[in-house]
């Protein structure tokens, strides 16, 4: 019966994409690859679709919850590239990602803070331009063998508090050197608590920090995913 269910839904899809000039509808595969407005998939989509989903399907974190802040450093000129890469400022992740992350975002505001989000998705050919700007896999993944950004399964985050002011980390995002590593204890111990507790929250969701970057975090094995190249537009 279900997948009498999904064949049925998969037919409604397919004939909606060939719809959609006259009717304005958004199809799943436009969901999945990010090539409509964050803003038209939250209003459209219904829950049974969403579901529907695979757990590794992309779709805009906005589409499953409102209570994260944003601040997309490659859709600003605010980023070690020093110019705007992305077209879209909306966080595309894999569903499964999504999820683990409002689990995470969900126990820091029992705390009374919250996600910002600096990244999420990346596009292969983005990786490629951050390797010729800073060719040390320290801190920038080889994009000859991708990483997990390019895959789907990785957020760089920091927290905020109710007035939405960002709590102290020690440094600023990506900043390549020993003061962002996470074993580097030389902080006000505020910095050291709220780094713990960030990565606390985010481990208990799932996810896995690297010592080096302490806003970087990978879901699972999302490092298994394959690598991705489709740039997101949400206009």
């Amino acid at each position: 019966m279900k997948l009498f269910f999904l064949t049925i839904l998969g037919l409604h899809l397919f004939f909606s994409c060939h719809n959609k000039a006259s009717k304005g509808s958004t199809t799943s595969d436009e969901l999945a690859m990010g090539t409509v407005s964050a803003t038209e998939v939250v209003e459209e989509f219904p829950d049974a679709l969403i579901s529907a989903l695979s757990d590794t399907s992309f779709l805009f974190l906005a589409t499953l919850s409102g209570d994260f802040v944003y601040d997309m450093k490659y859709a600003t000129t605010d980023n070690f590239l020093k110019t705007r890469v992305y077209s879209c400022d909306q966080c595309l992740i894999r569903k499964e990602v999504a999820e683990g992350l409002i689990k995470a975002n969900n126990l820091l505001m029992q705390r009374g803070y919250r996600i910002k989000l600096f990244d999420c998705y990346r596009p292969l050919s983005i990786q490629k331009k951050m390797w010729e700007v800073l060719p040390d896999s320290k801190y920038v993944a080889n994009p000859k063998y991708g990483s997990v950004h390019n895959r789907g399964g990785a957020v760089d985050i920091t927290m905020v508090d109710r007035n939405g002011d960002e709590l102290a980390m020690g440094t600023s995002f990506d900043h390549f050197g020993v003061e962002a590593h996470h074993s580097y204890n030389k902080l006000p111990d505020t910095v050291i608590a709220n780094r713990r507790l960030l990565k606390e929250s985010m481990e208990a969701a799932g996810f896995t920090a690297i010592d080096t970057e302490w806003w970087h975090y990978n879901y699972g094995t999302s490092g298994n995913y394959p690598v991705s190249d489709f740039e997101t537009k949400c206009d």
